[in-house]
């Protein structure tokens, strides 16, 4: 396929060529701390790696275009520490509606929403349903840990630490494929509390305790167990 990958690369007459067939792969990261050692834009870096990734291994079947990252997210949780830029969650979620939106109206038919930020999961979801509902397209959203959970734990991605967690040792791991010359040293620390281990993707409820974040210095799990995964592991 000639067609560049990127939504950003073609014009609106590519555009309106290929909508009727092509699948848009939005994804959706944030911009927020992650503890001492790893930058602000981890979520950004790795769900905009993850999506385009596998928009290229879908061209031999499909038209897939990767619309550009929304490296804003629902990140209030993480204010307390600086480094953050976050949306609130009504304005977040009336930005994702809206980009689905404008996407429909310039005639594309199917969306995956790629998430790469715990935050934003239950929002890009109901975005979706919502707006599939009001129009005749086809819209799917998920995070991009969660679709390949059981690839992660086979994988041995939840052993040293919380899958996917925050900042400790897989976000680590990512970001040292990824840029490691963005993680800094040392590292922090932590022994894993078998309490705590990785929960499954679909918890029965979600619960939130003030000051929780702020208890844990910004980060889940000890990232000092990261290691370097070459880029073609993924």
């Amino acid at each position: 396929m000639d067609l560049p990958l990127l939504l950003s690369e073609i014009t609106r007459l590519q555009a309106r060529r290929v909508a009727d067939e092509a699948l848009v792969v939005l994804p959706t990261g944030a911009t927020e701390q992650h503890g001492p050692h790893l930058p602000v834009g981890t979520d950004s870096m790795a769900v905009e790696f993850v999506a385009r990734r596998a928009a290229e291994l879908l061209r031999p079947r499909i038209p897939a275009l990767v619309a550009p990252t929304l490296a804003f997210g629902s990140s209030p949780h993480h204010l307390p520490f600086g480094g953050t830029m976050s949306v609130s969650t009504e304005t977040y979620y009336r930005l994702i509606c809206d980009l689905l939106e404008s996407l429909a109206q310039g005639g594309f038919r199917r969306i995956f929403i790629v998430n790469g930020h715990g935050g934003n999961s239950e929002l890009i979801q109901l975005a979706a349903r919502d707006v599939a509902l009001r129009r005749d397209i086809a819209v799917a959203a998920g995070s991009y840990w969660t679709i390949a959970w059981q690839q992660l734990t086979a994988a041995g991605a939840g052993q040293v630490g919380h899958l996917p967690g925050h900042a400790g040792a897989f976000e680590t791991s990512l970001v040292l494929a990824l840029r490691p010359e963005l993680v800094h040293e040392p590292r922090p620390a932590r022994d894993l509390d078998p309490a705590t281990s990785p929960p499954m993707p679909a918890d029965p409820y979600r619960s939130e305790i003030h000051g929780f974040w702020q208890r844990i210095d910004g980060y889940s799990d000890s990232p000092a167990p990261a290691t370097r995964p070459p880029v073609s592991a993924f």
